[in-house]
């Protein structure tokens, strides 16, 4: 009689279903973080040396995306239960209850398993390899375990953005080469700077859910002093293209200048009081930093557009 009960009792449970729209998908897969996957895989496919079918070329970008979303999917499912106390992600289709983990998890697999079966079978092995493992790192590497695990979270775990561009030049010359290594430390040695910034003035929130921010553990001056360090190195990074022969020599004045100013802003904010509430500094950084990695990428693509047309110009003659 009590099992018949139970059994009564469970199916009297309303089966939840979930309401989630195509937006919420979409949110899902992080557009913002994916938006500058995109711009910079493009642009280490656009420098590569070689030629790439335009559309075997836009399959390229548009598998790099799809398992840069697959990444973001997977980064949310996991987090979940922090991003519902963090004020910046507390509205995430997750902790909002629009979109059910489970849901969320098969979304990510099928779009990881998608997008490095479709770039290996259409283009080639190396770019899907490179793919498949920047997912593992995101999703495994980075969120399950260097995420809660050390305050060096994000100087490892950059890496995982970084290698868009390598993914991009590999797709094109189907290797890894000096000049793809650097695109990757731009990035790289850009991301504790960036992330650093607005972990100084998120601290409350990371410090509510346990995550070892650098600021939360070693504290603010131990953070603005590496993020000076951080932006020096990526200065130096940016104008690396120049010094190794794959951009011209007005690219670096112009990156050069732009790198100066990285390094100016975060020397302002390192003189920034430690428990300044209005973190004026740190957000110019922050906004800085998004600005510039933009910028270095964009001038990439064009100063490699005006010398294939001076080298057509010459041939002409």
């Amino acid at each position: 009689m009590a099992l018949i009960e139970s059994e009564a009792s469970v199916a009297a449970e309303p089966v939840r279903i979930s309401e989630a729209t195509f937006r919420d998908y979409f949110e899902l897969l992080k557009p913002r973080v994916m938006s500058l996957v995109i711009f910079t895989a493009f642009a280490g496919l656009i420098v590569a040396p070689g030629h790439i079918h335009p559309l075997i070329g836009f399959i390229a970008i548009l598998c790099i995306a799809v398992g840069a979303g697959a990444s973001g999917a997977l980064n949310m499912w996991y987090d979940a239960d922090i991003d519902a106390v963090m004020s910046r992600t507390a509205g995430r289709p997750i902790p909002s209850g629009r979109i059910l983990p489970g849901e969320a998890l098969a979304f990510g697999i099928t779009l990881s398993g998608f997008s490095v079966a479709v770039l290996g079978l259409v283009v080639n092995a190396l770019a899907a390899g490179l793919l498949a493992f920047t997912i593992f790192f995101y999703a495994v590497i980075y969120t399950m375990w260097l995420k809660r695990w050390t305050p060096q979270n994000i100087v490892i775990g950059g890496a995982a953005g970084a290698f868009p561009p390598m993914i991009g030049w590999a797709a094109v010359t189907g290797s890894v080469s000096v000049e793809s290594i650097a695109l990757f430390l731009i990035i790289f040695l850009w991301t504790p700077a960036h992330f650093w910034a607005l972990a100084l003035f998120k601290m409350r929130d990371y410090g509510a859910v346990g995550v070892p921010m650098l600021p939360n553990v070693a504290g603010e001056k131990v953070t603005k002093d590496q993020i000076v360090v951080y932006a020096v190195l990526t200065a130096a990074a940016g104008v690396s293209p120049t010094f190794l022969g794959f951009a011209s020599p007005l690219y670096g004045v112009v990156v050069g200048v732009l790198g100066a100013a990285f390094v100016w802003l975060s020397i302002l904010c390192r003189r920034m009081p430690d428990g300044d509430k209005a973190m004026v500094p740190a957000k110019k950084l922050f906004g800085y930093s998004i600005l510039y990695l933009f910028a270095i990428f964009s001038l990439l693509m064009a100063d490699h557009f005006a010398a294939a047309f001076m080298g057509g110009m010459r041939g002409g003659f």
